[in-house]
């Protein structure tokens, strides 16, 4: 139970106090993620300096849990290369699966407690636009 609170406050937070939802006028990648199912729809913006991400925002609407996700996410990859975002993006899909080690789970830091998502089917899309679009974003 107490999981679950935790959870649910981290969700509530990122989503009505998100940190990274807003133009970023100086990105230097951005690529718009959609699910068709439910409407969720975001913009994703990275700038990069080399390969290192220095700066992320998004623009969009859509459910808690995809604006949460993204937030989580965007909080989670700036400051990190693209490999190592990348490597992230990976754990955190595998996650959602129920496919990732304790270990990794670690590395995800608070975007870890959207592993319960993975025994909610029809949210699993919301919790992973944000992410799959940063993966196109980055290997595209």
């Amino acid at each position: 139970m107490e999981n679950k609170t935790f959870y649910n406050e981290i969700l509530i937070e990122h989503n009505q106090h998100p940190l990274h939802k807003h133009k970023l006028p100086d990105a230097t990648l951005a690529l718009e993620g959609v699910n068709p199912s439910c409407g969720d729809d975001i913009v994703l913006q990275l700038k990069l300096e080399g390969d290192k991400v220095v700066d992320g925002a998004f623009e969009g609407s859509g459910c808690a849990i995809s604006q949460a996700s993204a937030d989580i996410m965007l909080d989670l990859i700036i400051g990190k290369t693209k490999t190592e975002a990348l490597h992230l993006v990976d754990i955190f899909l595998r996650m959602i699966q129920g496919k990732a080690t304790e270990e990794e789970l670690e590395e995800l830091e608070e975007a870890g407690v959207l592993s319960d998502i993975s025994h909610m089917p029809a949210r699993v899309k919301c919790a992973v636009l944000g992410w799959h679009t940063l993966e196109e974003m980055l290997t595209g």
